[in-house]
């Protein structure tokens, strides 16, 4: 079992930047692929950015070149730091995380996990 929980939401302006921590407990860290999966009121769930067990990471589209995830191993912690932040990145933001072999690479717009925090709300106004 593996516990996901998410911090660092809230509410910025347009070109405004955030930074979102989750802190991982349970089973070994190491043995998991990560990423960050967001959802807007009316919309479907949009998988954003991802890092694997080699900590090579992927981004959807929507967010290459402005979102950075990263992970802390020794803090047992996975960030997502949001620069340039619009108005269409406005979602309830969720932590995920899934068993994955050491040779897999997930896609940036996977939403299919196996474990899922809470999740923290990030707004962008114009």
């Amino acid at each position: 079992q593996v516990t996901l929980v998410e911090s660092g939401g809230g509410s910025v302006q347009a070109g405004g930047s955030l930074r979102l921590s989750c802190a991982v407990s349970g089973k070994p860290y190491s043995s998991y692929c990560m990423g960050w999966v967001r959802q807007a009121p009316g919309k479907e769930r949009e998988g954003v950015a991802v890092v694997d067990r080699r900590d090579s990471t992927s981004y959807a589209d929507s967010v290459k070149g402005r979102f950075t995830i990263s992970k802390d191993n020794a803090a047992n912690t996975m960030y997502l730091q949001m620069n340039s932040l619009k108005p269409e990145d406005t979602a309830m933001y969720y932590c995920v995380a899934s068993l994955c072999a050491f040779s897999y690479k997930p896609r940036p717009t996977m939403v299919q996990w196996e474990y899922w925090g809470q999740g923290t709300q990030v707004t962008v106004s114009s």
